[in-house]
């Protein structure tokens, strides 16, 4: 991609909207409140008790009632997507934002809410556990995976995979910091990041006007259309759904600081 600073400027300003997007108000998704409301009409207390608990794997729910919520949810959240209904107009959210070109935020803003709601349906941990304003390094560097596969990076699907892999081998219930922050995948974390990036910069932060990323298609003037947010939501769902933290039965371990 370049040099060094070039892959670290880019991968810069990819992280910059993503965390002023992350601190939008109605972006973080709360995984017990989302998990109970969907499962609430297709499983029993118990099942959801412990869907909460461990997961949707551990809690034997069938591939089937998994992806009728994912699609649920999907559908959701593109029917909000279009026009940028849910987060337009947030005085106090946009306020924080600085230079970041408000519609990119709002519009990454919604990507991080579907790939919080199918992570969470597909097995993976809380990835916002605490209520820090900020997000920690390695929820940034899932989060920019997953922002990755929606949009095409095949970089990205390596890496997520990796990820579940992890998770999957140790059966924890939570990141593998260490490799997200320092480890073997935070090379392609930033090589993501850094793609990204310079989608933007070549589109957004160099005219200074919000338009079309080539690889997502979508404009970000004036609303965003159900034809584009759809497809994307779709190759993460796919990707997920191909995980091996996904089987039912899979049960995390309580010791969940094996992996780092």
């Amino acid at each position: 991609m370049g040099s060094a600073k070039e892959v670290e400027d880019s991968s810069s300003k990819f992280t910059q909207v993503m965390d002023a997007a992350a601190k939008l108000p109605g972006v973080r998704i709360n995984r017990a409140e989302y998990l109970r409301k969907a499962l609430k009409r297709y499983c029993s207390e118990e099942q959801i008790d412990r869907a909460v608990a461990e997961s949707p794997a551990a809690a034997g729910i069938a591939p089937d009632i998994i992806t009728e919520v994912a699609n649920t949810s999907i559908r959701y959240e593109t029917g909000k997507v279009t026009g940028l209904s849910a987060l337009a107009g947030v005085p106090g959210g946009i306020a924080m934002i600085g230079t970041v070109p408000t519609d990119l935020a709002q519009y990454l803003g919604h990507m991080l809410r579907i790939a919080q709601k199918l992570a969470y349906i597909y097995s993976w941990p809380d990835l916002f556990a605490g209520d820090d304003e900020d997000i920690d390094e390695a929820t940034e560097g899932v989060l920019t995976l997953f922002v990755g596969v929606m949009v095409g990076v095949q970089l990205a699907q390596s890496g997520v995979s990796k990820v579940s892999a992890m998770m999957a081998s140790q059966v924890i219930k939570k990141l593998p910091q260490k490799a997200l922050t320092q480890g073997a995948l935070y090379p392609i974390v930033k090589k993501v990041a850094a793609i990204l990036g310079v989608s933007m910069t070549k589109k957004i932060f160099a005219s200074g006007i919000a338009k079309a990323i080539p690889v997502v298609g979508a404009v970000l003037s004036g609303g965003l259309t159900f034809g584009t947010f759809l497809p994307m939501t779709k190759k993460l769902q796919k990707h997920l759904a191909s995980l091996e933290i996904t089987k039912p039965g899979l049960r995390p371990d309580l010791a969940t600081d094996v992996v780092q």
